[in-house]
Formats: structure tokens, sequence, C-alpha cells
């Protein structure tokens, strides 16, 4: 294999570990978002709950 085909071959092979790590990346930032968010859902306050008392027992 020359040099030049080497060449070729290891910078494509860079390329394609920055894109999957860049996936991941945006991926793992999604994720975070999405719990924050249902973090801040889970605490805010149900809007049912507390308005009514049942009376038949």
């Amino acid at each position: 294999m020359d040099i030049a085909a080497l060449s070729i071959n290891l910078n494509q092979a860079s390329l394609g570990q920055s894109v999957g790590i860049a996936l991941a990346k945006k991926t793992m930032e999604a994720a975070q978002q999405n719990s924050q968010e249902m973090l801040k859902m889970l605490e805010a306050p149900h809007p049912s709950i507390g308005k009514s008392i049942d009376l038949k027992g």
C-alpha cells in the first residue's frame, strides 16, 4: 500500500470517528434536555389534585 492511500484511509477513519463523537454528543445533549424537562414536569402540581373532596364514604 502506498503512502497516499494510507494517508487517505487514516483521514477517513479520523473523520468517521469525529462524526461518531459529534453524533454521540448531540444525543447526550438531547437526552439531558429531555430529562430536565421531565423533572420540571414532575415538580409542577397536578391540575386536579386538591380541587375536590370525595364525600361519599
